[in-house]
C-alpha cells in the first residue's frame, strides 16, 4: 500500500521476481493530511486471505481486492459508514480476517469495532465499546480464553475484549495507555495479553471466567506492569518462554514472557520493528538499518547488521523525523525490507 500526493492512496501487486508492477488500484485518499507531526502518508499493510485482499487507507476506506487482478469486490467507507473516529495519524491498521468475517476498527461511540462479512461487506455486528474510545494504530488479534473466542484490540484509553460471535464488551486494560500514542498489536499466548505503553513499558494480563456477581464474562487480571519492558512501535513477538521488542531507551530486550523478568538488552539498538524466522528474529530499525538476531533467552547474540543500499531520506519536522516503521516481511525464502517509496529483496535461503 502506499500513496501519490493526498488524493491518490492504493494497492499495488508487485512481481516477486523482478519487482515489476502487476496492478495497481486506488483506494482513496489520504486521511488527516493536516496531522502533527506533518506525514500524512499511506500507514497499513493489506491482508491476504487465499484469493482476496482486504486493505485500510489512512482514510477509513476498507476494499475488498480480488488478488489475481486487482478487481474490486467491494468498499465502505468505516469513516462515514460507522461514524468512526482515528487518532490524529489516521488509520493504521490491517484488516483481521477470521473464517468469514473481517474485524476493523472505526472507533467511536457508534462502532468502535465492527464484523463484516468477507465476501459482501455486509455488517455482521458493530462493537459500542463503553466511552467510545477513538481507533488507536494496532490491529486487532484472535484470542481464545476465559471460556471465550474473542477479539483484542488496541485503543485510545487501553487493550479491550469484545465477543468474536456478538461484539459484545467483555474486559478493558487501561495500564498499557500510559503512552503517548496507541501502536502496539497486542500479543498473546495461553490466555495471557501483552501491550506495550508506547515509551513507558509493559503490562500482561491473564483473562479468566469472571465471578457471577461480576455478571460472568471475563475478567482481566494483571499479572505485571513493568517499565523497560517492549512497547515500541514496531511491537512485539513472542517464541517459546521469551518475549522480544524494542523499547524507549533504545534497546532491543528479551523478557520472560509470563513473568516479565529482563533476561537481556541491547543497548544503542533503536526502535525496530520484528519478524520471526527460524530461530532469528529480523528487526527492521526505524533509522533504516536491519539486523539478524538469534531468538534466544541466553544472551543477547547478534549475527550481522546493514544498511540496505541507496535508502531514501526521511524528513526532518521540528523534533520529529520520519521514520522507517514498516515490518519486514518473509516469506518463501525472500526477506522484504520497506522504506517510504523503495522496496528491497533479499534471498535468505541461501544463505543458511
Amino acid at each position: 500500500m502506499s500513496n501519490r500526493g493526498m488524493e491518490n492512496e492504493f494497492v499495488q501487486a508487485l512481481s516477486t521476481q523482478d519487482g515489476s508492477v502487476i496492478w495497481t488500484v486506488r483506494v482513496g485518499n489520504v486521511g488527516n493530511p493536516k496531522q502533527n507531526p506533518p506525514y500524512p502518508k499511506a500507514r497499513s499493510t493489506p491482508t491476504v486471505d487465499g484469493d482476496f485482499i482486504y486493505a485500510l487507507s489512512s482514510d477509513g476506506d476498507l476494499v475488498s481486492l480480488e488478488t489475481r487482478s486487482g478487481k474490486v469486490r467491494w468498499q465502505k467507507s468505516i469513516r462515514k459508514e460507522f461514524g468512526g473516529h482515528p487518532g490524529e495519524w489516521a488509520y493504521a491498521e490491517s484488516p483481521l480476517v477470521d473464517g468469514d468475517a473481517v474485524v476493523v476498527t472505526p472507533g467511536g461511540a457508534q462502532a468502535t469495532i465492527v464484523a463484516l462479512n468477507k465476501k459482501t461487506g455486509a455488517v455482521i455486528w458493530k462493537s459500542a465499546v463503553p466511552g467510545g474510545d477513538e481507533a488507536g494504530y494496532a490491529s486487532a488479534i484472535v484470542v481464545q480464553a476465559g471460556g471465550r473466542k474473542q477479539y483484542v484490540q488496541f485503543l485510545s484509553e487501553g487493550m479491550v475484549g469484545v465477543d468474536a460471535k456478538t461484539g459484545q464488551f467483555l474486559w478493558r486494560y487501561a495500564e498499557v495507555a500510559k503512552g503517548p500514542a496507541q501502536y502496539f498489536t497486542p500479543v498473546a499466548r495461553d490466555g495471557y495479553v501483552y501491550g506495550g505503553a508506547l515509551g513507558v513499558g509493559g503490562g500482561l494480563v491473564r483473562l479468566k471466567l469472571a465471578s457471577k456477581l461480576d455478571g460472568g464474562g471475563v475478567a482481566a487480571e494483571q499479572v505485571y506492569f513493568a517499565r523497560g519492558l517492549p512497547n515500541g512501535i514496531g511491537g512485539a513477538v513472542v517464541i517459546g518462554e521469551y518475549l522480544y521488542g524494542t523499547e524507549v531507551g533504545q534497546k532491543l530486550v528479551a523478557v520472560e514472557f509470563t513473568t516479565g523478568k529482563v533476561k537481556w538488552q541491547a543497548e544503542n539498538f533503536g526502535w525496530g520493528s520484528l519478524a520471526y524466522a527460524d530461530g532469528h528474529l529480523y528487526v527492521h530499525g526505524t533509522n533504516g538499518d536491519v539486523a539478524l538476531v538469534e531468538a534466544t533467552g541466553e544472551a543477547f547474540r547478534g549475527k550481522g547488521r546493514f544498511t540496505p543500499p541507496a535508502p531514501p531520506k526521511h524528513k526532518q519536522a521540528g523534533p520529529f523525523p520520519e521514520g522507517a516503521f514498516a515490518y519486514p516481511v518473509i516469506a518463501n525464502g525472500m526477506l522484504y525490507i520497506r522504506d517510504l517509496g523503495t522496496l528491497w529483496a533479499y534471498d535468505i535461503k541461501a544463505s543458511r
